[in-house]
């Protein structure tokens, strides 16, 4: 297995999920399997600590090799920043829990068409994306959707996109590939890279502080313009896999 205690990055597994080496990295891997059953082979660097210990802040570089087996696979995989705002640790024995938060991001991300993960109406929400999620770090009840406040999810839509600011572009690239990826993190700006080419260029910028997270998962969340929310897990038809390689931050 290399060697990723420079970074302190652990693996996150579901009962099935894999994570084998390869040169200079890891393969991320989810069997096939049916709808219903989580799935998920993860990396990060934050499982069971607060978000107020999480251990990166701007500015930094983020930068690594990367490509997977399938144009489109169902659910989603990626790699980046985030603040983890769901509140719960996925995977086996692990009861880590702490309140939901609105999301603090900046990643490359893909999504199934099952999901819709954008709430605004003017940005892709499905797609191979580069994006950049800045929002207060406080726990706030409209990230329920609705579910609490006496609003309509789709009001409730609508507030939380006053609330998130969000930019977000599709990345076109085979990603069976292997591709060069680079996200740069200020404390006013997101710039996002894939090989040579800026994808993403933006003022909005997360608040830290974050943890890295590296993964591939068969579960899809939809929060569409109508107010209808949708989640759930998705059948895959094979074995899905994210290798990455030659991961390195930059203070």
């Amino acid at each position: 297995m290399p060697d990723h205690n420079f970074l302190n990055l652990k693996p996150r597994l579901s009962r099935d999920g894999i994570l084998a080496p390869i040169q200079n990295g890891w393969r991320l891997m989810i069997p096939a399997g049916p709808a219903g059953r989580y799935r998920l082979s993860q990396l990060d660097d934050h499982a069971h600590i607060p978000r107020k210990m999480y251990p990166w802040r701007s500015p930094l570089t983020l930068s690594l090799r990367a490509r997977t087996n399938a144009v489109s696979a169902p659910g989603t995989w990626g790699f980046g920043l985030w603040n983890d705002p769901f509140g719960f640790s996925f995977g086996p024995g692990e009861g880590f829990f702490h309140l939901p938060a609105l999301p603090n991001a900046i990643w490359f991300f893909f999504a199934s068409p099952k999901n819709y993960l954008s709430f605004r109406d003017d940005k892709p929400a499905r797609g191979f994306l580069a994006q950049a999620f800045s929002s207060p770090n406080f726990h706030l009840s409209l990230f329920l959707g609705g579910l609490v406040l006496p609003f309509s999810r789709k009001t409730t839509r609508r507030l939380l996109s006053r609330v998130i600011e969000e930019d977000s572009a599709t990345v076109s690239v085979d990603v069976t590939q292997w591709h060069e990826y680079r996200l740069e993190w200020s404390p006013t700006r997101s710039r996002l890279w894939a090989d040579s080419a800026i994808v993403l260029d933006s003022p909005v910028s997360p608040r830290p502080p974050l943890g890295i997270v590296l993964w591939i998962d068969n579960q899809y969340a939809a929060f569409t313009s109508d107010g209808k929310l949708r989640w759930g897990l998705e059948k895959n038809e094979e074995s899905a896999w994210l290798e990455i390689e030659n991961i390195e931050i930059k203070m």
